[in-house]
């Protein structure tokens, strides 16, 4: 079988592509690369001559190859979607009648699974960051633990008022995705740091515009009396995980996963876990672990290894 049989039907795809539908080079590039890559695995292994001969099996066939190949399912993602779209130009122009790409899917995106922080290594840069005893490290010690501590989003962080901490209860009340309020609670640790922090927090304030307007409400603050901003945390997390010597970059989210994934190895409470997390659907939370569902009670209090009460006497 030859090449010149199928292309012709191509190179009429990617001019409608360039010409009618004002594709990008770049696009229509991508396009013929891949639509070259089945036409050569069609001339070589199967019998299509022809576009209608084309069928399921063969495209699922080519998937497979492919993925052999050593092709990403990401990438065989893509190229599906590209061979769907040229297939349904072909039914446009009445050259096939059903689209054998309909329905078809590529291998799914494995997943990157969440990187915690070494236990250790947590345990000892939360211990040491406010070492240099000033306020800005009083401050980003507060920050760490309580991400830590509840696993609360960066967004949530930054948002985060004076109101939303309830020392009696040692908890915190959290405005997350989709405007869905949720209780999470913190330990001991969290508490001392906050309390540190609040009680300099009082110098940092600043007024914010002309008018003389305090900024009372946010919970922490930048060096200049304003609502600290996600910009600000992110570069005082990434350098304190150099200093402390964490491998690989600190950033707020990796403290979420370090959160959820500490505390499902104690307990192996998935629900628990996604209730703390925030998670709409319990699959957001499986990513963590490989434990199937237990249920133990105080499930926080009792796992997390930075929620522990202070022994009395």
């Amino acid at each position: 079988m030859s090449v010149e049989l199928l292309w012709p039907s191509v190179e009429a795809y990617l001019q409608e592509l360039a010409q009618l539908r004002q594709a990008s080079v770049h696009t229509v590039s991508n396009y013929q690369r891949d639509l070259r890559q089945l036409v050569l695995y069609l001339e070589h292994e199967s019998d299509v001559e022809h576009w209608t001969a084309l069928n399921r099996q063969h495209l699922r066939r080519y998937l497979v190859y492919r993925h052999q190949k050593g092709m990403a399912p990401r990438s065989l993602q893509r190229q599906l979607s590209c061979i769907r779209a040229f297939l349904f130009f072909l039914q446009q122009q009445n050259m096939i009648t059903d689209n054998p790409a309909d329905g078809l899917k590529a291998p799914k995106s494995g997943q990157l699974l969440p990187k915690p922080v070494d236990i250790d290594q947590l345990h000892h840069a939360l211990d040491h960051v406010a070492d240099k005893q000033d306020d800005v490290a009083v401050r980003d010690k507060a920050i760490l633990e309580l991400l830590y501590a509840t696993g609360i989003r960066l967004a949530e962080l930054v948002s985060l008022n004076l109101d939303q901490v309830d020392f009696s209860q040692r908890q915190v009340r959290v405005l997350g995705k989709g405007n869905k309020e949720r209780i999470v609670p913190f330990g001991a640790k969290a508490e001392d740091a906050l309390r540190a922090w609040l009680r300099v927090r009082s110098c940092w304030l600043t007024p914010v515009d002309a008018g003389g307007t305090l900024e009372y409400s946010a919970l922490f603050l930048g060096v200049r009396g304003k609502r600290i901003n996600r910009g600000t945390v992110q570069q005082r997390l990434a350098e304190i995980g150099v200093e402390q010597g964490i491998q690989d970059r600190l950033h707020p989210h990796r403290l979420r996963h370090s959160f959820a994934s500490h505390l499902l190895e104690s307990s192996g409470d998935l629900r628990a876990v996604q209730e703390l997390m925030g998670h709409a659907d319990i699959s957001s939370t499986q990513i963590y672990t490989r434990l199937d569902y237990q249920h133990l009670a105080q499930v926080y209090d009792k796992a997390h290894p930075r929620a522990k009460r202070k022994k009395q006497g």
